[in-house]
């Protein structure tokens, strides 16, 4: 599925792009309900950093506000709806990156943050460095003002079940998976959640982009996927586009996939529609699923994916403001 938008013709425009993860999002496995919820949820986001472009804020901040809501929410593997890992608990993991000077916070390994993208954030902002990983860095975020959450904040019985169904199977279960088991409803289920991410052009004409995940449902031996992995699973910057990831973690890393989209267009002088084609094409070649998103300097945004759907939405001060789940929506 291929969605994209031209440049806005405007004076200071803006645009916001979400993605809440890509995968096996089909229409008859949600009630309407289901549905409902997400589009609130996804309208709501929106609508937040929608509000705060106006009044000038910055691409950064509407990321981080914008994906701060996404995690508090547990329809979304990310925050609060995080997944549990193989020893039982969670492990988030986060990126942001500002596109104008291309600095860049990332963290893994957290256990006890309550918005991971908060601690990208910090670690952008308030260290000499660019990615920390595990309790060490978590304390750091923490004393530096990052909200404390006890694992209990991250339980939910769906959640644990999803986990001990994996354990029982010994198996790695990816949210948005294309692999559904079609005689399993709580398996077909848990094809609704995913990674989140934003992708922003502000008013000033800056570009910035995050992706945060709990990663994989009985993920073993500390593995990280791409969502915090700068060029991976997150890139910004002003010369090219802002870029968010969602999908199986190893093809985005093999393929560079966000960068690939930025380097195209900046090296290449792609069009974001033509970068982003044959971008996606590469990660099906590989035999990869999942999507992305990204916008430019003019505006232009784009939304791909190769699976049955992704959850998604864009806001444009042109007024456009949608939000979509399925591969072809009517």
């Amino acid at each position: 599925m291929i969605d994209t938008k031209e440049p806005i013709s405007q004076k200071n425009p803006y645009t916001i792009v979400i993605h809440g993860g890509a995968g096996t999002i089909k229409k008859e496995n949600l009630t309407k309900q289901q549905e409902s919820d997400y589009n609130e949820l996804l309208s709501l986001a929106l609508k937040t950093g929608e509000n705060h472009l106006k009044k000038g804020g910055t691409a950064v901040e509407t990321v981080e506000m914008v994906i701060k809501i996404l995690e508090d929410s547990p329809l979304f593997n990310a925050g609060r709806g995080s997944v549990f890992n193989n020893a039982g608990y969670q492990e988030m993991d986060a990126s942001i990156m500002d596109g104008k000077d291309l600095t860049f916070g990332a963290i893994a390994g957290f256990t006890n943050l309550k918005n991971p993208i908060e601690g990208a954030r910090i670690v952008k902002d308030s260290t000499k460095h660019a990615f920390l990983y595990g309790k060490r860095g978590q304390d750091f975020c923490i004393s530096k003002g990052a909200a404390y959450a006890d694992s209990s904040y991250f339980y939910s019985e769906y959640r644990w079940k999803q986990y001990q169904r994996a354990l029982k199977k010994d198996t790695i279960e990816l949210d948005h998976s294309d692999d559904i088991d079609e005689g399993n409803t709580d398996l077909q289920d848990s094809k609704k959640f995913g990674t989140v991410g934003c992708v922003v052009l502000d008013t000033h004409g800056n570009l910035a982009a995050g992706t945060s995940t709990g990663g994989l449902t009985n993920k073993k031996y500390g593995r990280i996927g791409d969502s915090p992995i700068i060029g991976a699973g997150t890139y910004a910057d002003n010369k090219s586009c802002a870029v968010s990831c969602t999908g199986n973690g190893e093809f985005f890393l093999r393929g560079t996939i966000a960068r690939d989209i930025a380097a195209l267009k900046e090296y290449k002088h792609y069009s974001l529609e033509k970068a982003g084609k044959k971008t996606l094409k590469k990660l099906s070649d590989m035999k990869g699923r999942g999507g992305f998103i990204s916008v430019d300097k003019k505006g232009t945004y784009i939304m791909m994916f190769n699976t049955r759907g992704m959850y998604r939405g864009v806001a444009t001060s042109t007024g456009e403001f949608k939000v979509e789940m399925y591969a072809s929506e009517d």
